[in-house]
């Protein structure tokens, strides 16, 4: 590893993405890396493939301002606030330019990413039989399964260029950890040849290892940790602040507006030099507001061996 895996957002985008790289940036629910987002879009980096399971509001964000050429995913969903306007403009009517879109389920786009980390060749998947979906992709092919003679599907490894994830915490060594819902980001991450993570913060080693389990993420598999505070805004980081529903609902009379979209990347991203104006364009007492109070879940004891002298002093 090297001594400069923390760097800033800016450094590491510019240093580890490349225009018509395939990216994915990976967060279920929560956790999602729209600070990373942002600053592709800033940077103007174009031609990429972007990976996302459920394309969101990130996903219109970096489609409307240019930087994305094609989509692989799986349920179009905006966080249960609305339609994405920018995407349906691209696949519904080609406005202002058509979006090839790669669609798969979650449990197959799970499965790519799993193909993808262990270097395998493809991953069967059972069900997709009964369904239309291998009848849009080309890339779900039947095949028979080797034990039982019966018709199964399979799908191709997904290894991304770059992946990018945002995590609670990480040393300064990469090692990350997430706790709440994990979703595909770990997969995602041994699935590519390069890895950022953005987080809340860094924390000593001794924090890391105090407890292990949560570390997802190994510091072997990153190239880049990022310091950024809120960096999943709108989205939400638990045990840290909740999501920005006021957001989410905004964002569908916004996108719906081609001009109104353009004009908020403009001032909200392109106008900003980092994530921290960013929020100051937000407002800093609307990210107070969703601050989360303390609740501590609790501690494991995972146990050591007595020393020596301990040994002796109990005969």
């Amino acid at each position: 590893m090297d001594s400069d895996t923390v760097v800033s957002l800016p450094h590491a985008v510019k240093k580890l993405v490349s225009p018509g790289d395939t990216v994915a940036l990976e967060g279920f629910s929560h956790l999602i890396p729209f600070a990373a987002g942002h600053e592709i879009i800033r940077q103007g980096i174009t031609g990429l493939t972007f990976c996302r399971m459920t394309p969101d509001l990130l996903s219109d964000m970096m489609i409307a301002a240019g930087c994305v050429d094609r989509l692989v995913c799986s349920f179009f969903a905006s966080g249960s606030a609305g339609s994405l306007y920018e995407i349906r403009r691209r696949i519904e009517s080609q406005d202002p330019a058509p979006l090839p879109v790669e669609e798969y389920s979650h449990h197959a786009m799970t499965l790519r990413y799993h193909a993808g980390a262990a270097r395998l060749p493809f991953a069967p998947i059972s069900s997709f039989v009964g369904s239309d979906m291998p009848g849009i992709n080309p890339d779900i092919r039947a095949v028979v399964d080797p034990y039982t003679g019966k018709k199964i599907h399979v799908v191709p490894p997904l290894n991304p260029d770059v992946t990018i994830i945002h995590a609670q915490r990480a040393d300064r060594k990469g090692n990350a950890q997430i706790w709440g819902i994990a979703g595909v980001q770990q997969e995602a991450v041994y699935a590519a040849d390069k890895v950022i993570v953005t987080v809340e913060e860094i924390v000593d080693d001794e924090v890391i290892r105090a407890d292990p389990n949560r570390t997802l993420i190994p510091a072997h598999a990153v190239d880049a940790v990022c310091v950024v505070p809120t960096g999943a805004h709108p989205s939400y980081v638990q045990g840290s602040y909740d999501r920005d529903n006021t957001f989410y609902r905004d964002w569908t009379p916004i996108s719906k507006d081609p001009e109104a979209l353009r004009e908020w990347i403009d001032t909200h991203v392109r106008a900003t030099k980092d994530h921290e104006e960013y929020l100051d364009t937000i407002g800093r007492d609307r990210i107070a507001a969703l601050r989360m109070a303390p609740r501590p879940s609790g501690s494991v004891d995972y146990g050591r061996r007595p020393d020596a002298s301990t040994e002796r002093s109990s005969r």
